[in-house]
């Protein structure tokens, strides 16, 4: 298991496929880790250089006493991707992943040619919706919050699957000061400013079922990078990549296509 020491931390990471291929990096939504994506990598084209990663507080990465800042979310992307020595990746974030590739593009576009934007925004939810949620963690762990998460996360018909428990069981085994600290970095992030000033290659997608980004939030996020487009996965919710991956792995596909990525 690879492992970068970046800065203040050490950050688990995988770098699968051709070393020469063009680069794609993965970031993960809060409460999971870089196995989000293991269901979609098999549908993906051969000859490319898949890159996932645990963020700070998640999966085997180190959890440093919460809060965190968006800020030092985007530094540690950034300083993985130097370490790699990756340039012009396309980057694909999910969530608060997405928020990490909103910023990352704006501070490095030589390490970021196109993006993926999936069921995420430029802002999501309000300082107090988050104040709420990390005090639940606070005083009753994730536990407490994991059936509304899940709620959330899945539609109707994936959490009458026993495969819900999975996901769930990864949720809530995150550690708590990761999972509250990456909860305040999205609390004080909003980037319709910033976001509005890009031009780069970008996907959206949405999942009609997302209780946590609805489609038209994502829609609305799309909106403010000229020349986006704009894909909703009907029958997911908010982790489509779990859900659907093969209709993720063709939208992916279809996009690094079209961008010469692939």
């Amino acid at each position: 298991m690879p492992v970068a020491q970046l800065h203040d931390i050490h950050v688990h990471y995988t770098d699968e496929g051709d070393p020469a291929g063009a680069p794609v990096v993965f970031a993960n939504s809060l409460g999971t880790d870089l196995r989000l994506w293991d269901a979609v990598l098999p549908h993906l084209p051969k000859g490319l250089r898949l890159v996932r990663y645990d963020k700070r507080g998640h999966g085997l990465t180190d959890a440093p006493p919460a809060p965190y800042h968006m800020g030092t979310l985007i530094s540690d992307a950034e300083r993985l991707i130097d370490h790699l020595g990756i340039r012009d990746c396309l980057f694909v974030g999910l969530s608060i992943g997405g928020m990490i590739a909103q910023g990352l593009a704006v501070k490095r576009l030589d390490q970021v040619r196109a993006m993926v934007l999936s069921n995420t925004a430029a802002k999501i939810g309000t300082p107090e919706i988050w104040a709420e949620r990390i005090r639940g963690v606070e005083t009753g762990g994730i536990e407490s919050l994991a059936d509304a998460v899940m709620e959330r996360w899945f539609s109707k018909s994936f959490r009458a699957t026993p495969e819900l428990h999975l996901w769930r069981n990864m949720l809530v085994r995150q550690p708590a000061d990761g999972y509250a600290g990456c909860s305040a970095a999205i609390s004080g992030t909003d980037f319709m400013a910033t976001t509005a000033t890009l031009t780069l290659p970008t996907l959206a997608i949405a999942g009609s079922e997302d209780g946590s980004t609805p489609p038209d939030l994502v829609r609305e996020t799309a909106e403010l990078v000229k020349g986006s487009r704009f894909q909703l996965i009907r029958g997911a919710g908010h982790l489509p990549c779990v859900e659907q991956p093969e209709a993720f792995a063709a939208a992916l596909t279809g996009f690094m296509r079209d961008i010469g990525h692939a």
